[in-house]
């Protein structure tokens, strides 16, 4: 069962938590909304539909910038409404250049395909991050971490040799568990989530998902000291420091007990998926939808044809769609079933945040 069926505040919310601002106190309508002349009646319907999506997109955006400025209460989950707003704005957006190509405009700031979001648009997101921003600052206790980056590294890093990987598989996985802090959380230390009461944290965890990591790493944690007692003095500093706090809300063990839970267990899979997949961004895919989809990524991971292995579920397939995954139109949505590379071609919008956990990852690799 996939843990993210309404968190994706945690990985694709947070990802699109940076894209639209209406620039209805910002500029001109955007041309989308102009009327145009001689359309079919479906062209008219899909344009209509747009144009009212954006409408109560900004409605909602606004009444949030006013209840936040005003310390008004919010309601429970604020951002699920405003989530699912941003949903409709691309979905209808989608169905408006299916039926109209001539729509689809310039590439925007965000790397998202243009056939997916107008460009005139880019205004209306940067509000809306600036929203979940606010809404999912971590609690006044939360322990953070001086050296978020290098943490999620190190230590994923002395879990794959714990696991017994080579050194290419090592470095390859130090680089995936940054990219999974990045789908998350957007490089954000002990966030949490306007879109659910469960999962929180660096690695947006389950209160279980979290007990299930620490009970891994007591089991690993031998190995590990017997090569980097300097990792493990670390460690107990952190367990020390968190005493009974949720360790959700400390950067270190909510991390290491992340990559314990689900992670770790596939890291000894790094050679053959590196072998199968070149691409960095790739292979960050699979272990984000490690956190998504987690069965049926073990099952096409056994399977001995990757690539090809093909996800029917019905389920499955609404889980994707939850995470932003074929989520935007009716075409996309009224898929039945994808093949392992379709999926990964469909994370685009997952792009951006492992291109800058690249960057970082480089970074760390040459400080």
């Amino acid at each position: 069962m996939s843990r993210r069926s309404l968190t994706v505040a945690t990985g694709a919310a947070l990802a699109l938590a940076i894209l639209f601002v209406l620039p209805s106190r910002h500029g001109s309508l955007s041309a989308a909304t102009a009327q145009p002349s001689a359309l079919t009646k479906a062209q008219l319907d899909a344009l209509n539909a747009y144009n009212d999506a954006l409408s109560q997109f900004k409605s909602i955006v606004d009444e949030r910038q006013r209840q936040i400025t005003s310390h008004q209460p919010l309601p429970n989950l604020p951002g699920q409404e405003l989530y699912l707003a941003r949903i409709k704005v691309m979905s209808t957006y989608k169905d408006l250049t299916d039926a109209l190509p001539s729509r689809i405009g310039k590439p925007n700031k965000f790397g998202i395909p243009p056939a997916y979001f107008d460009a005139d648009i880019e205004p209306l997101i940067e509000e809306y991050g600036k929203l979940f921003d606010i809404m999912e600052a971590p609690p006044a206790n939360a322990q953070s971490s001086a050296t978020p980056f290098k943490d999620v590294v190190d230590l994923g890093t002395a879990i794959a040799r714990a696991k017994g990987l080579n050194a290419a598989s090592i470095e390859a996985a130090g680089r995936i568990s940054l990219g999974i802090f990045f789908a998350e959380t957007n490089g954000k230390q002990n966030i949490g989530n306007a879109r659910s009461n469960t999962y929180k944290g660096s690695f947006q965890t389950a209160p279980s998902e979290d007990r299930s990591g620490r009970r891994k790493w007591r089991a690993i944690r031998p190995s590990i000291a017997a090569f980097d007692p300097r990792l493990i003095a670390r460690d107990d500093r952190e367990e020390a420091r968190v005493g009974d706090l949720d360790h959700r809300f400390n950067h270190w063990t909510a991390v290491r007990d992340g990559l314990m839970n689900a992670d770790a267990d596939v890291f000894p899979q790094l050679p053959m998926i590196v072998k199968t997949l070149s691409n960095p961004i790739d292979q960050m895919k699979v272990f984000e939808l490690i956190q998504i989809i987690p069965s049926p990524i073990r099952s096409a991971l056994k399977s001995g044809r990757l690539m090809d292995y093909t996800i029917s579920s019905l389920a499955i397939m609404k889980d994707l769609r939850n995470n932003s995954i074929f989520a935007f139109g009716k075409a996309d949505r009224a898929r039945t079933s994808a093949s392992f590379r379709e999926i990964l071609d469909a994370m685009w919008l997952f792009n951006r945040k492992f291109e800058r956990a690249l960057a970082k990852f480089e970074e760390i690799k040459s400080g």
